[in-house]
Parts: structure tokens; sequence; C-alpha cells
């Protein structure tokens, strides 16, 4: 029997032609309306497909609303078998599509970091964990997409499949030191944007390099040798913290020993110094980046930013959306369910009628209809 068509709303403008996984005369449920009663049930609480089946019955006459629903709230059976099947790739490329509406990524920073959902570990059938790296902005608090690490492979090989996705034009890229790749650094250049990537071992000479350089400058006072320098302090809870960022771009002797490195204009090192009590320590880290006309003040943002990605996208989940606990494992439901996680975080976060953190948002999210409303609307005029 063929489904009534979904009326128009910005979650169909969005998600809207998305390629069904079923067969057509099995669809009796409209895979917008699957995908819409998902979301909203996650931003509510739920986070399996028995819980997102009773919620879609409870609130069966509000879906209706703006849902065609010629036969009822589909089953957890269906709710499953369709979010298995659906293709993650076009799913996340509808994602950056809709979140793109929100807002534009242009003179922001965009940190880039992977996270492991350790639950999805399937030892029975040899299959690893499901890895997944975000783009995470800074400026408008929101994830831009992401992308699965394959199978036997790691961050390295999902990093260029998640920038093609985005628009990074005049954007800051910031990664962790697996992304520091000089064609991952060529890639971004490319899509007329910028890097600032931490620099450690695994780039062997190119790192030993830099930390012979700036160890031996900072220890020096840099002489003569072009740089600007930046402190920062801050503390909390009895801890202190002083940064000390210096910059430096003449490096043309660098480009000479390693001329893949050629879109590099700057070498960094943050110093941090720790104090708890009586006990302090200090670290120096390094970083290469492609901005030749910046301050270390600007480098020094960019790299504290990073940490964004940690704080407002990994940790939220695992707290908020206990994804962390997520036991799918069964064809692309794990991917699937972790974007949507994204699209309700986006939402609750940029919804601030409410001053609540995202966990209680969610709670009100399931209890009033209004407030989901509100929540679904975030620069929205409509659904």
């Amino acid at each position: 029997m063929a489904v009534l068509p979904v009326k128009e709303t910005t979650i169909t403008q969005a998600f809207g032609d998305l390629t069904d996984p079923r067969m057509r005369r099995t669809q009796l449920h409209s895979l917008t309306s699957i995908i819409t009663i998902s979301i909203c049930a996650i931003i509510s609480g739920c986070n399996d497909f028995c819980s997102i089946a009773e919620y879609g019955k409870s609130k069966r006459s509000w879906f209706e609303k703006f849902l065609d629903l010629p036969h009822g709230i589909p089953s957890h059976d269906t709710f499953n078998d369709v979010l298995s099947r659906l293709s993650p790739s076009g799913f996340t490329k509808a994602f950056t599509r809709w979140v793109t509406r929100l807002g534009e990524l242009k003179d922001d920073i965009v940190a880039i970091d992977g996270k492991v959902m350790r639950r999805t570990l399937d030892k029975a059938n040899s299959n690893p964990a499901i890895h997944l790296v975000s783009a995470w902005s800074v400026k408008n608090n929101l994830c831009f997409g992401q992308v699965k690490v394959s199978d036997k492979s790691n961050e390295i090989t999902a990093i260029p499949k998640l920038l093609e996705l985005l628009d990074i034009e005049e954007a800051t890229v910031t990664t962790d030191a697996m992304g520091c790749q000089h064609t991952i650094a060529e890639q971004i250049i490319d899509k007329k944007a910028n890097y600032v990537l931490a620099l450690k071992a695994n780039q062997g000479e190119f790192h030993d390099d830099v930390k012979c350089f700036l160890d031996a400058q900072v220890d020096q006072q840099f002489n003569s040798a072009r740089h600007t320098m930046f402190r920062g302090i801050d503390g909390d809870h009895g801890r202190i913290e002083e940064r000390n960022v210096w910059l430096h771009t003449d490096i043309g002797w660098l480009h000479e020993r390693h001329p893949k490195w050629k879109t590099a204009k700057g070498i960094a090192m943050v110093e941090s110094t720790r104090t708890i009590g009586e006990h302090s320590s200090t670290e120096r880290r390094y970083y290469v980046t492609s901005h030749g006309d910046k301050s270390a003040e600007f480098i020094a943002h960019a790299i504290r930013s990073h940490w964004h990605v940690e704080n407002k996208l990994h940790w939220q989940l695992d707290v908020s959306f206990d994804e962390d606990q997520n036991r799918l494992r069964q064809g692309h439901a794990g991917e699937n369910i972790a974007m949507m996680n994204k699209i309700a975080l986006n939402l609750l976060k940029n919804e601030k009628s409410l001053k609540l953190g995202v966990k209680n948002k969610r709670l009100k999210a399931g209890w009033d209809n209004d407030y989901l409303m509100k929540v679904l609307t975030v620069g929205f005029t409509a659904v």
C-alpha cells in the first residue's frame, strides 16, 4: 500500500531525499516519519528502539499534527530494521547540509577529533568498536559532521573524507597529532582554509627538528629570531596553570629539510606549568600552522579551542546521552543513532530559552510538547 506524502517540514527538507533501504512494498511508514520520530524520541531521552517506539505511541496524536501516519507508529522492529540499513554516508551529507543552515564556518575554529563507541565492540563476530571522527564548530557551538573510521584503518583516512563534506573556507582547522599529515594540510589549504596541527613524535624527523629548534630558541630567549609570544594563566579548584606560547614564522630552513610541508608558515610551542598546592609540573607541546600573519595569541586561542570537541561534544554525548553504553552492533544502527545524538545535541545546545543543562532539557522535552517544538525549530520557522 502506498504511503501518503509527508507534510513539508524543515526535517523533510533536510532528510527527505535520503534513499529508503526498504523495498517499496514494505514501506508502510515513510522514511521521514521514522527519522522524525526517532530524532524527537532521542531529544526526549530515549536511547534504544523499544523506547523510541513506545515514545512514538504515547505521542501519536502530537505527531499526527505534522506527520502523515496512516498505519500508526512503526514498531521497534521497523525502527531497528530501517536505521540498521540506512546509508550513513547519505545521512551524514544530509546532516551537514542541514546544520549549515544554522551557522557558517567562516572565521571559525573547526576542531576535528575521533571518539570510539566502546560498547559496540563485537568480539563474537570479530567486529571492532565503532570509531567516529567529528567536526566541531567553536563559534557556532555545533557539530558539523561525522565520518566512521574504516575497519583496520585509522583517523588519517577518515579526516580527508570529513573535510570533503565541509565548507571550511576562511576557517582554521585543528587536529591532534594523528591528523598532522602533510596531505591533510594540503587538502585544508586547497579548500582555502588554514590549520593549526599538533605535532608529536609520529612525524619523526619533522617533529625532532621543530622540537630541537624551538627548545633551543626558547632557552636562548630567541635572541634575534623573529617571533611573537603570548602568556596566559588560569586556575580553579586549587590548580593554577600558566601557559607560554611562542610562534616562529621564519621557517625557510624547515622547508628545505622537509619540502612536503611547503604549506607550513609557522611553528609554535606551548609550555604549560601546572601548580597544585606545593607541586609543579611543566610540559612542552609543539604545533605547525599555515598561518603566517597571526599572532601567538591567536595560535594560543586555536590550540585551547581544540578541546571544545572533547568537552562540549564527546563528553556531553557520554554524560547526557550515555553514548559510551551504546551496544548497537547490527548493520549501521550504531553509526546512525550516533548521528541522531548529534542532531539532538545541536538543537538542545542552541535552544536558549531554558537555563538548564542538556540532560534536564531532554527531560523537559519529553514532558512538554511545546518545549519540544521549540527545540525542533531552533534556527527555523517550522519543524
